[in-house]
């Protein structure tokens, strides 16, 4: 079997990612819509192939980061895709976060042509995967992840097999609905605080000691403290992920109102041109429903 290693999609966590990987001395080959993407990782001494199905004839192992479903489906199915390439053995490791009916329909492509497909989205943002430290919640087959668990261990220190081809993305689409709701909790908290006449940075510091304490109130609350949303995962991506929660909700009968509800704000945030900000900019929402400046600063 091929023992290159191939990525596609370089952007905020792709690049990071695929770094790592050439850092950690694996031959990479890189392919992406992009040219200007591809620099920093050729520069380094990542091989630059022609197309996906290229790509694939040289790695035994492909990893993917990319927006959607239909990206996955294009690069992976598509005429010049990964599957014209792709041979007996190799692996598919989708770090994209797209719905779980789609990658049961990738991973059973694949098969057909003797391939796996590992749909493992992350979570830990651009920070984890520049340090390395992302959790990576797999699906698909146990035998396969064993096989590509030590190129994971270079992206994150939490890798958890959660079950079948789907399991993966459906524990993705939980941590973003938790995610979400816990900062519009943290950012009802910052509003409360200011329209209340009280100093809200104070207030985070007095909860980051208490039970209360989370990550979101951590990073996302300090985010919203400073006004700075300079993206580390951009409010329409965060949109796309509660839509895939809904949406795996509906087709399990189950009623998520909270998911519901802080999705519509993040509809908001988007439609209101905060499209390419930090999702944590939801907190500007809440300030403009209670008639405060966007602005806390």
């Amino acid at each position: 079997m091929q023992t290159g290693i191939g990525f596609i999609g370089l952007g905020i966590m792709g690049r990071p990612m695929a770094q790592r990987l050439l850092a950690a001395g694996f031959p990479l080959r890189v392919w992406a819509r992009r040219a200007e993407t591809l620099a920093p990782l050729e520069a380094a001494g990542a091989r630059v192939c022609d197309s996906p199905r290229e790509l694939a004839r040289e790695a035994g192992v492909v990893f993917l980061a990319v927006s959607g479903g239909a990206d996955v489906e294009e690069l992976v199915l598509g005429e010049d895709g990964l599957i014209a390439g792709l041979r007996p053995g190799s692996v598919v490791v989708d770090h994209s976060t797209i719905e779980p009916a789609t990658a049961r329909h990738v991973a059973a492509r694949l098969a057909e042509v003797g391939a796996e497909f590992l749909d493992a989205p992350v979570s830990g943002g651009e920070q984890g995967a520049i340090a390395g430290t992302l959790s990576i919640m797999v699906g698909g087959a146990a035998e396969a992840l064993a096989r590509v668990r030590h190129l994971l261990e270079v992206l994150g220190r939490h890798i958890v097999h959660v079950g079948p081809s789907g399991a993966g993305q459906l524990a993705k689409a939980c941590n973003q609905l938790v995610v979400a709701q816990t900062m519009q909790a943290v950012g009802e908290a910052i509003t409360l605080c200011e329209a209340s006449g009280v100093d809200a940075g104070r207030m985070r510091e007095a909860l980051l000691g208490g039970f209360a304490y989370s990550r979101i109130l951590e990073v996302h609350g300090q985010r919203m403290l400073a006004g700075n949303f300079r993206p580390g995962f951009k409010a329409h991506l965060h949109q796309k992920d509660l839509s895939i929660a809904l949406s795996a909700a509906a087709e399990a009968g189950v009623a998520l109102p909270g998911t519901a509800l802080v999705a519509q704000l993040m509809n908001a945030l988007v439609g209101s041109g905060g499209a390419e900000r930090d999702s944590a900019a939801l907190v500007t929402v809440q300030r403009r429903l209670n008639g405060l400046s966007e602005d806390l600063t």
